[in-house]
């Protein structure tokens, strides 16, 4: 292989260090793009279930279990005890996707492997979240392993057509178990009890075979009692010594007698071929059968194409004893990519605890405890997440008080009809909004019974919730927490027909709603309590009666406004839910026949106006054409800026619904969507064409376009947001690239290429995180910004410069932390911009400048007698009138026994406090200072450079060692130190620089001299020299100043 070749070539040679440097200089390019510069993984969020790998229970001492499951390339493992609180997540994570787990003792097996017969495959050994061992593999193994089983001294791993077999105590692969034909594995694998080394495998054709994993032999084959039966779906020892439950293809579950290989009981599920049942447990603790529930005998069966799970009484002759309908969302019939169905159901060792996973992507635990009896159980705990790929992502917004500041909260909205709200600091507080009590709506509707209505396919429990979401609002400044509107309020009353006075706890509440959303498909859109997390009392219908299309909600958190498909925009009161106002503006009778005729006379006037003049619109005038597709309100609640299908972007009066302004880009381009940064006032739309642009709502003007490729019409922008300071636009588009613009330049700084397109994404409004979603995923991922503790070069990228890299994992292996994003200091992350900007005190000597100095230094030095004065001791210190117990008298020799240990004298600090100054550091600060005094006075044709070296000391010197320097100037005639400082700061006045430090120290230096300069002719010439340079400086800047003040004042007061 070539990645071999090279590496021994490289191995041979003598300095490693030269070859990576002739790497970086040769393929510098390369070396940028490894990954993204910007944003890391971090991890994943929102996974549960989501594969078909059933989970895996076992029992942790006496007083609770512990369950595990599957999310994809790790394995996540749950408390029971502690509500299903999340412990352990297995690291590393596997090459590929894991097909099959199991627990064993306290550790916990997962057998992994790719889809190709040549992909990579393993089993794994993890323990407490750690990869402590792994099994040893056959030479040749192309298939993956579907079901593991540990029973006494052997491992068992079912793969499509054979058995692996290895030993327990040393890991190593003992035998393969091959068939005597082509049958296939259908049935997976179990053992039974006092049946030493015998496994039960069901095969496809309907037989069981019995095999000898220590002779590795085929000891006896079971046949089904008729050919019609079908492949064998599923294996269960029951209770009963020699009984083993068989499910069959074509529906019935057995129950045979291995020892007599006798049928003894058939149970007819009711099932055809297209839901056989998958999965069987029984009940261990002897209750739940008979009329009271007190014998013994339960089984449950579910299957993987409905949500329900069905228990059996297995006593005369079996019957069925009742069924939990909706104990899963089933597989959904009206779009695709929507999980459903149960997994696997288990009955805990000795519990009256069932567990269920389904393939939505949910953990659920159901106890019989009810009482009086009842053979259906109620929720115990449960986890869930996601069912279908997640279409609409939001941070939230901070409230009032900053109570949910700093990104903790994420919401997203899915295909699978659920709102849900995520928890970035913990799991555990992540939950779904309510829609009400739907399990109990779906019994007053019969879904959930055996009557009539239940066998009416079209009637579902996804039918009682709201249809997906397709776009959402948020502002919590009135929400009112877990206390908004305590009692029993109604769910999404149409607000157009609720009539009367409101009610007594509405007109005192302190808080509504504060989420709103639109649905596919529907004119309505729904409130939801954020504080509650349920949802809310209002369904808002657009005015016109097309579908909703986009929503809004204003910053003060009072008002929804609503976009329709036919281009109407409805404002509503979130407290009272009465409709407030319509943009345009609705007209009545009198005022239409008085539009139509000034329409008419505009036409006439058309020829005689200004086609430069900006256009006047009057009630009623400018609805959209087509779908309003975004809606904005500015901070202030005076406009609304709405954007629709037609290629306009529309400026509405919040009070009055009148239009004020209107960009027009029809027919260049549609827009899809709008996003609005309140802090900087700036709104970016995306539009058809492949473009973001971006507009200035004060202005009015098209500031910024951004292309996501050359080719505009090939690449379209499916979701997009502003960070948090407005300096980026990040983009995600149909090519499976995240794009990162900065607008100040317009460049490309960062891209990254996904494996699958990304359906939304999110910026934190504290700046750490990005949330992405992708269509091939059920959950939601978490970038961390490495701008917020290290640089990044922002120079721009071609498209060729693009990184590809893999999503975040739900473990965070291969991601970075805040911590380890700051400490990161790879050769890629030091890269430079190809810019730099040079670190320079001023900028051009036409420009006062201020100097580097800090503030602190020149303030303390003028009033450096006051803080000395303040800092002087009011009294002498005091000795103490009785030593400590433990230090011997003064009177009183010391003992040689207890005399403490001569310790040597630390060494001086290399420290000096500028306060604690001592005279050898005055001395060689004086000294130097003199030092530059002479060789400034010295020079026959002083400049500007003469006294730089005596400023520039003088400037590093802390405020008492500047005063003392200033203080020790020789006042003896001829007065040269006095001459050369005052010539010194009148230069520095002339370079216009370091304009307070001279002046504060001319300050310090007429304080302390001013007697002495007075007294001489040549000193006070000197200092008018200083304040003629001051005096024309003063007056050139507030030239300067007054004509900007004057051009500023005409530029407000010109009319155009």
């Amino acid at each position: 292989m070539p990645s071999v070749m090279v590496t021994e070539s490289a191995s041979n040679r003598p300095v490693s260090k030269r070859q990576k440097l002739n790497e970086s200089s040769t393929n510098g390019t390369q070396r940028r793009v490894l990954k993204p510069r910007i944003f890391t993984p971090f991890r994943t969020i929102g996974l549960v279930s989501p594969t078909d790998v059933p989970f895996t229970a076992r029992p942790l001492g006496k007083t609770t279990f512990q369950i595990t499951t599957s999310v994809g390339r790790c394995l996540q493992t749950y408390d029971l005890k502690r509500g299903l609180n999340l412990v352990f997540i297995t690291r590393p994570q596997t090459p590929e996707t894991i097909t099959a787990s199991t627990s064993w003792k306290d550790q916990v097996l997962a057998a992994w492997g790719g889809e190709e017969p040549q992909a990579a495959r393993g089993v794994w050994v993890f323990k407490r979240g750690k990869k402590v061992d792994e099994l040893e593999l056959p030479r040749f193994m192309e298939e993956n392993i579907k079901q593991l089983l540990v029973f006494g001294a052997w491992i068992v791993g079912c793969c499509s057509s054979k058995i692996e077999v290895w030993k327990s105590s040393t890991l190593e692969h003992y035998t393969t178990l091959h068939g005597t034909s082509a049958n296939l594995l259908s049935g997976g694998v179990c053992n039974m009890p006092t049946y030493l080394n015998k496994i039960f495998a069901g095969m496809q054709d309907g037989t069981i075979a019995i095999w000898n994993l220590s002779t590795g032999k085929l000891i006896y084959t079971i046949l089904p009692n008729t050919s019609n039966y079908g492949a064998v779906t599923a294996l269960q020892p029951a209770t009963a010594l020699s009984l083993l439950a068989i499910a069959y293809a074509s529906g019935p579950v057995v129950i045979h007698d291995i020892r007599a290989d006798k049928e003894i009981l058939r149970l007819n599920t009711g099932a055809s071929a297209k839901s056989p049942v998958t999965s069987i447990s029984f009940r261990t603790d002897g209750l739940g059968a008979g009329d009271d529930g007190r014998k013994d005998g339960v089984m449950a069966t579910s299957c993987k194409d409905n949500g329900d799970v069905t228990f059996w009484d297995l006593n005369g002759g079996g019957r069925k004893k009742g069924v939990l309908h909706g104990a899963h969302d089933p597989p959904s019939s009206a779009h695709g990519g929507i999980g459903g169905g149960i997994s696997k159901v288990e009955f805990l060792a000795g519990q009256s605890v069932l567990v269920t996973s389904g393939l939505d992507n949910s953990l659920k635990t159901w106890i019989f405890d009810e009482m009086p009896f009842s053979p259906i159980p109620r929720i115990l705990h449960s986890r869930s997440g996601h069912a279908a790929p997640v279409s609409t992502l939001q941070f939230l917004p901070s409230d009032s008080d900053g109570a949910d500041a700093g990104g903790k909260w994420l919401l997203s909205a899915s295909r699978d009809r659920s709102l849900w709200g995520w928890s970035l600091r913990r799991d555990g507080q992540s939950t779904e909004l309510s829609q009400g009590n739907i399990r109990k709506r779906a019994k007053k509707m019969g879904i959930l019974n055996n009557g009539l209505l239940s066998l009416d396919s079209t009637s579902n429990l996804e039918d009682l919730k709201a249809p997906s979401i397709t776009c959402m609002a948020c502002s919590l400044n009135r929400d009112g927490g877990i206390g908004a509107i305590p009692g029993a309020t109604g769910i999404w009353n149409n607000s157009s027909k609720s009539k009367g006075s409101p009610r007594t706890n509405e007109i005192s509440m302190t808080g509504w709603e504060s989420v709103v959303t639109g649905h596919e498909g529907d004119k309505m859109a729904r409130t939801w309590f954020w504080g509650r997390k349920r949802a809310g009392r209002w369904a808002f219908e657009t005015g016109d009666g097309t579908v909703v299309k986009s929503v809004a909600v204003s910053p003060c958190g009072t008002f929804a406004l609503i976009g329709s498909a036919g281009g109407g925009i409805d404002m509503f009161n979130l407290q009272s839910g009465i409709h407030r106002q319509r943009f345009p503006a609705r007209l009545t009778v009198i005022q239409a026949k008085k539009l139509k005729i000034q329409q008419e006379e505009a036409e006439d006037m058309m020829i005689s106006m200004d086609p430069n003049a900006p256009k006047k619109y009057t009630r009623g005038q400018g609805k959209h054409t087509k779908a309003v597709t975004g809606i904005v309100v500015d901070s202030l609640n005076r406009i609304v800026i709405s954007c629709g299908a037609d290629g306009k972007v529309k400026f509405w009066d919040f009070v009055t619904g009148l239009l004020l302004h209107e960009i027009d880009w029809y027919p260049m381009t549609s827009i899809t969507s709008m996003h609005y940064h309140r802090p900087s006032d700036l709104i970016a739309l995306s539009c058809d064409d492949g473009s973001i642009r971006v507009v200035d709502i004060e202005t009015k003007k098209l500031v910024r376009e951004l292309w996501t490729s050359n080719a505009h019409t090939e690449t379209r922008t499916i979701d997009f947001t502003f960070s948090n300071d407005g300096r980026w636009v990040i983009s995600a588009c149909t090519d499976s690239i995240i794009r990162v613009w900065d607008l100040p330049t317009g460049h490309l700084i960062d891209a990254m290429k996904l494996h699958s397109p990304c359906t939304a994404l999110a910026f934190s409004n504290t700046g750490e995180y990005l949330a992405t979603t992708q269509e091939d995923s059920v959950g939601v991922h978490i970038w961390t910004n490495r701008t917020l503790f290290t640089h990044v070069p922002t120079r721009h990228i071609s498209e060729e410069d693009i990184a590809s890299i893999d999503a975040p994992t739900a473990s965070g292996e291969g991601g970075e932390g805040f911590v380890e994003a700051a400490v990161d200091e790879t050769e890629e992350e030091q890269e430079e911009d190809e810019t730099h900007i040079p670190s320079i005190d001023q900028l051009s000597d036409h420009i006062t400048t201020l100097s580097l100095v800090p503030k602190s230094r020149w303030q303390n030095l003028l009033h450096l007698d006051i803080i000395r004065a303040r800092n002087k001791p009011k009294e002498a210190s005091k000795p103490l009138e009785k030593a400590p117990f433990f230090l011997p008298s003064l009177n009183q020799p010391p003992d040689p026994s207890t005399a403490l240990t001569t310790i040597p004298a630390p060494e001086p600090s290399r420290i000096t406090s500028s306060s604690l100054t001592t005279p050898s550091t005055i001395a060689t600060t004086t000294t130097t200072f003199t030092s530059h005094l002479a060789l400034a006075a010295s020079s026959t044709t002083p400049s500007a450079t003469t006294y730089t070296p005596l400023l520039t000391h003088l400037s590093t010197l802390p405020p008492s060692a500047a005063d003392i320097a200033i203080r020790t100037l020789a006042d003896t005639p001829p007065y040269t130190e006095l001459h050369t400082f005052i010539h010194a700061l009148t230069s520095r006045l002339r370079e216009r620089r370091d304009y307070e430090l001279v002046q504060a120290w001319m300050a310090v230096f007429l304080r302390l001299h001013g007697d002495t300069v007075v007294r001489d002719r040549e000193l006070v010439q000197a200092m008018r020299e200083w304040q003629d340079e001051a005096k024309r400086e003063k007056e050139r800047i507030g030239r300067l100043v007054g004509y900007a003040v004057g051009v500023v004042g005409w530029i407000r007061s010109a009319r155009s």
